[in-house]
């Protein structure tokens, strides 16, 4: 029986901006599509300050909000087109920029509005779809999932979903499974012998059996039965354990990367996130290969920040934010969007960044010319209530 979410949260004060860990052991069955491209999508936790990432210097009012939290050449962010900037601790990605592999979408948000919850944020965000009333359509399914249901021609059984922490984004009628690099599952043979003689009588552990040997067997022939050969920092070695998956059959992988919730001092606690996220692209990038030529990657936040500083030196909960978009499928050294100004009369509440665009229309953008999936399909199943309209085309 597995536990929600919602549950695991209110259980523990200790993990309050928290989702509930993922099985010990389960399924590995690798996505098999008709195509050769890649999709990786990055789930940002916990609001990422899109103002800190991608720093609009060029807009005169930025300096009249936040004194402490510095921007654009005195806090030596890397110049994008001369009005953005790249967050320093983002500088590695700087080469990607320049040879058209990475991308942001600017001023981007969700429907979802005004509570600022990091949980219901995340829903939202993870689940896609709403409908009129700006609800929820299902919370118990995630956009994701919906997607690999329409695949077209496909024989494909489930999604891999990478790390501790299972993903409303592949919760659904499509069967999806999660592992975690980081959990080592050593059986000997004559540990198996056992467990054949233990379980023999009883399906239901005989499966489970079956299931431990054969992940079992599939750790010990990636990893040459070395765990630590991908225990590096902890997103080095989801997306390394995911690039292993996308250079077999897996053609679409999900995980998350926290850290991004920055109410103190975000000048000392958003560059860790941020080295991670970093990290995490520059390995699939490695690991991947030549495939990183057919790979889209999309990390996205639930929600941005305020565009003031607070007390202590940090932000809170947001509106608008940012999209990154990296890979070799990308159309990259771009920003796309439109801007929303920071004068007081121009931002949501007069404290957010104003949303310009639905961060949903760039995934739907990505995944129409992914996999050719039909416009009508996206608008209806995929992403409910969503008009593309126009939505820039994002992938070469």
């Amino acid at each position: 029986m597995s536990i929600s979410r919602r549950k695991l949260l209110k259980s523990s004060l200790a993990f309050s901006c928290s989702i509930a860990a993922s099985p010990l052991i389960t399924p590995m069955v690798l996505a098999s599509v008709p195509t050769n491209n890649r999709l990786v999508v990055i789930i940002l936790r916990g609001g990422m300050d899109a103002l800190d990432v991608l720093q609009p210097y060029g807009d005169k009012n930025l300096s009249l909000y936040r004194k402490n939290i510095k921007f654009g050449e005195a806090a030596g962010a890397h110049d994008l087109n001369g009005f953005f900037a790249l967050n320093r601790h983002l500088g590695d990605l700087m080469p990607l920029w320049k040879n058209g592999q990475l991308a942001f979408a600017n001023a981007v948000a969700t429907p979802y509005r005004d509570k600022r919850s990091h949980f219901d944020g995340q829903d939202f965000l993870e689940n896609g779809g709403f409908a009129k009333n700006g609800s929820l359509t299902s919370a118990s399914d995630g956009w994701l999932n919906r997607m690999i249901s329409l695949m077209p021609n496909s024989n494909i059984e489930t999604a891999f979903s990478v790390g501790r922490q299972r993903l409303l984004l592949l919760e659904g009628q499509a069967k999806t499974s999660s592992w975690s690099p980081d959990s080592s599952l050593d059986l000997s043979d004559e540990a198996k012998r056992l467990l054949e003689k233990l379980f023999k009588k009883d399906q239901l552990f005989a499966s489970a059996a079956k299931m431990a040997f054969d992940l079992s067997g599939k750790i010990d022939g990636t990893a040459d039965g070395n765990m630590n050969a991908i225990r590096a920092s902890k997103a080095e070695a989801l997306a390394n354990f995911a690039a292993q998956r996308l250079n077999e059959e897996t053609r679409i992988a999900a995980f998350s990367i926290g850290g991004f919730d920055t109410h103190r001092n975000q000048s000392n606690n958003l560059p860790r996130a941020l080295n991670e996220l970093s990290s995490a692209i520059l390995t699939l990038k490695k690991s991947l290969g030549a495939n990183w030529d057919k790979t889209t990657i999309l990390a996205m936040s639930e929600f941005g920040r305020t565009v003031a500083e607070n007390g202590t030196n940090g932000t809170d909960h947001g509106t608008g934010g940012a999209m990154l978009m990296a890979g070799g499928a990308i159309k990259g050294a771009k920003i796309y969007g439109k801007w929303a100004g920071l004068d007081e009369s121009d931002l949501y509440q007069r404290r957010d960044l104003m949303p310009t665009g639905d961060i949903r229309s760039y995934a739907a953008s990505a995944i129409r010319d992914i996999f050719s999936i039909e416009k009508s399909a996206i608008e209806s199943t995929i992403f409910p209530s969503l008009d593309m309209g126009n939505v820039a085309k994002i992938i070469i």
